[in-house]
């Protein structure tokens, strides 16, 4: 999830585990060690780009490194405070608030490799990484939290029910993810298509309108299901797969197709332009339904530069620059009406 979320979860749990001890010193710190998983992307410059991809949500977003990790940062928070605090106080705090942090990005899209060394991402992929729906309410609930004394009753109460809140929105989101993964194949069926391997993933921003993905031996089939309405069949998507430039590409060392293969779980399409391949991972979308149509390129990719094959740089993109196209107005009807 985005850093703010992350922030308001670990202050969330940081304020059950050591609130009425700390007052407002646990959701502070509850909020920093709720970020550190995230440091990861700082090192990311130090990994070829398509490694970098794989570290991130790696050993930090991993249960081993909650337990290493904790100790060590509640022994130096309980020195600064000069032992005023019991060690167990802080070692409640930074365990619980880090270990959090992981689980909750199982529930995204890309995942977390929670057992590392294990090489196996857990991913539930049923929120979005950006859901207002799901951090606002609980946000306000941390605030109002902030400016109540760790002895009224209504802290802890309103603490919980932001927790009690994020928890049954994740579940949900897995709800929906299953209703419509089960009539995947019963959407496509009244359509000229005969698909498979369907993958179901919320649109950008909501839990209310999903993406199903699903291919045939020639092209991608991107369908999209909003909770509000019907299946709409003339609103897929049709990309044809274009995947053969990929196994040609010589890479210095480690063969970084098979990699880029497996990161997106073989749901790829490749550009081809010249001396560059611009590698589109499609399980996250495309900006069409976001942009209403004036953009409709896949938010992820990688550019990959090369010469007669022989691959001499590769550049990462998230598709920032496409979001200028965004019409949130055009994106709202497509959910609501």
């Amino acid at each position: 999830m985005d850093s703010l979320t992350q922030i308001i979860l670990g202050a969330a749990v940081a304020e059950v585990v050591s609130g009425k001890k700390l007052g407002n010193k646990a959701p502070l710190w509850g909020a920093i060690a709720g970020t550190i998983p995230d440091l990861d992307v700082f090192i990311g410059f130090l990994y070829h780009p398509i490694d970098a991809t794989l570290v991130h949500r790696g050993f930090s977003h991993s249960l081993l490194f909650a337990i290493i990790f904790s100790p060590m940062i509640a022994f130096v928070i309980h020195r600064v405070y000069k032992q005023k605090f019991s060690f167990q106080i802080w070692l409640r705090l930074f365990f619980f608030s880090i270990v959090t942090h992981p689980i909750l990005d199982m529930f995204t899209n890309y995942g977390t490799q929670f057992f590392w060394p294990l090489d196996y991402r857990i991913s539930f992929n049923t929120v979005f990484v950006v859901d207002p729906l799901y951090t606002i309410p609980f946000g306000i609930c941390l605030l109002i939290v902030l400016f109540l004394k760790p002895s009224n009753k209504w802290r802890s109460k309103i603490n919980l029910f932001g927790i009690y809140y994020s928890f049954l929105y994740l579940i949900w989101g897995v709800a929906v993810k299953l209703f419509i993964l089960y009539n995947s194949t019963n959407y496509f069926s009244k359509t000229s298509y005969t698909v498979k391997n369907e993958i179901v993933t919320p649109m950008p921003l909501t839990s209310f309108y999903w993406m199903i993905l699903c291919e045939d031996e020639t092209n991608y089939y991107l369908g999209y299901k909003s909770i509000f309405k019907p299946f709409q069949s003339k609103e897929i998507d049709i990309i044809p797969k274009n995947q053969s430039k990929l196994d040609s590409l010589i890479w210095k060392g480690t063969n970084y197709s098979e990699t880029l293969k497996r990161i997106s779980n073989n749901y790829y399409n490749l550009e081809t332009k010249k001396d560059t391949v611009i590698f589109y991972d499609l399980r996250f979308g495309v900006v069409g339904k976001l942009t209403n149509n004036k953009f409709r390129k896949p938010i992820f990719s990688y550019e990959i530069i090369h010469k007669e094959n022989v691959v001499v740089k590769v550049n990462r993109s998230r598709g920032n620059n496409l979001f200028r196209f965004v019409d949130f107005e055009a994106y709202l009807n497509s959910i609501f009406r």
